[in-house]
């Protein structure tokens, strides 16, 4: 079988960023609880960021890298995301448009909760794999963010959620491309467990807000952690939770989350002491939190930024396996696994990400509250709007000094976006 995986990838953390402990005071929550949660930051997306911006300012740099007919070989870009902005148009249209793509490619949108990323990328593999097009490459688009806006939506929202989702809910975007020349992440091609049923745990009623049942979500996420990884090992001779991975790499709401997921698989299936299992998670898990920690939920995209951040952050003097658990409410879930070798971890760190996360401009809680105030502006189904880039000029100043991709104006609902110079 030919091989198969990421042969580049980046994501996008935005132009600005809340320090969540500020907010958890702020919000007079529990701060002792809050702190168990494992959550330090998240990017806030200002009203000229949105899905697209934040897709295209992840998947730019990855293309200028490319030969002109490396590009030209993108034959087919999945976006990936629950924050659509049209009910038809696919943000893979202005994608396509704004990074110069062949016209001769097939784009369109998938959604499904926070599993969308891992579909996007397990499909873009079998394309590949099947060869139906010898060398083409597909360019993978996870983008997703939580805008937290008007009393109006706080309304719709229990209390109790609220209070839980604001804190997490984060704004970005991963991209890759996926080809048959993985320098970054080798998919273990067949080595996939996935499991999935009917729950109503977490849903978007309505486009710019979350509900749902955040105990239920839970346990939802730690039944499918379990049931997929039992469903890969029936189809991998030999693996062992504990012994097959040298690093796993979750879907991170919240890291608290995750410790929790990992304690209960290494009871379960390592029988492994308290003191085990938390130089284990230290070890092998929190490596891939570390990014999440910082840029916050960002649903589809977030258990490929776990990835990313664990080959970043991650020791790969040798090649070393991932184990990864992608998780999407409603729900499906899917364990598999790939290589990270020496080589494909210095290729990622070049694109300095730490570096990008810490050049954000942190708000101010009254900003903060500017910008709740503010985003409705730019809402599902808004018609026409000129976007005031100067609401936050220092953070404006980051996407500046980026060159990044800004939404400017909707006019008769068609978004209209310039490079910030």
């Amino acid at each position: 079988m030919k091989s198969v995986g990421v042969e580049s990838m980046n994501f996008s953390g935005g132009s600005a960023y809340l320090d969540v402990s500020e907010l958890a005071e702020y919000r007079q929550l529990d701060t002792t609880r809050f702190k168990n949660l494992l959550m330090n930051e998240k990017t806030v997306a200002l009203p000229h960021e949105d899905p697209v911006t934040f897709g295209v300012n992840a998947a730019k740099p990855l293309l200028d890298a490319m030969t002109p007919d490396e590009k030209g070989r993108i034959e087919l870009l999945i976006t990936c995301s629950e924050s659509g902005i049209d009910f038809g148009k696919s943000m893979s249209t202005y994608m396509h448009h704004y990074l110069g793509l062949n016209r001769n490619c097939r784009l369109f949108e998938l959604k499904q909760a926070c599993y969308s990323g891992t579909a996007g990328l397990q499909m873009a593999a079998s394309f590949v794999l099947s060869q139906v097009s010898p060398g083409a490459k597909v360019l993978v688009v996870a983008t997703d963010i939580s805008r937290f806006i008007t009393q109006e939506v706080k309304a719709e929202v229990p209390k109790e959620d609220w209070a839980f989702a604001e804190p997490s809910g984060g704004a970005g975007a991963v991209a890759m491309i996926v080809s048959d020349n993985p320098k970054i992440f080798q998919l273990d091609a067949g080595a996939n467990g996935y499991y999935g049923y009917e729950v109503m745990d977490t849903c978007r009623p309505v486009p710019d807000s979350e509900a749902g049942d955040a105990d239920l979500s839970l346990m939802s996420y730690l039944d499918c952690c379990e049931n997929a990884f039992l469903e890969y090992k029936k189809r991998v001779t030999g693996a062992d939770y504990r012994d097959t991975f040298q690093y796993l790499a979750f879907h991170t709401p919240f890291g608290g989350m995750v410790k929790g997921a990992h304690r209960t698989m290494m009871r379960k299936m390592a029988k492994a002491a308290p003191q085990e299992i938390e130089e284990d998670f230290q070890r092998r898990v929190m490596p891939g939190i570390s990014h999440c920690q910082r840029v916050g939920n960002i649903m589809g995209a977030t258990s490929l930024l776990s990835l990313i951040s664990t080959i970043d952050q991650g020791d790969f003097q040798n090649a070393k396996r991932i184990g990864c658990f992608s998780y999407g409410s409603g729900c499906c879930s899917e364990f598999y696994s790939g290589i990270v070798t020496p080589e494909g971890q210095a290729l990622l760190q070049d694109q300095n990400l730490t570096g990008h996360l810490n050049k954000r401009y942190k708000l101010s809680m009254p900003e903060y509250e500017a910008l709740l105030e503010g985003s409705g502006a730019v809402r599902f189904g808004t018609r026409n709007v000129q976007l005031d880039h100067a609401l936050i000029p220092q953070a404006m100043a980051v996407s500046q000094h980026q060159g990044s991709l800004v939404l400017h104006e909707i006019s008769d609902f068609h978004r209209k976006y310039k490079w910030a110079s």
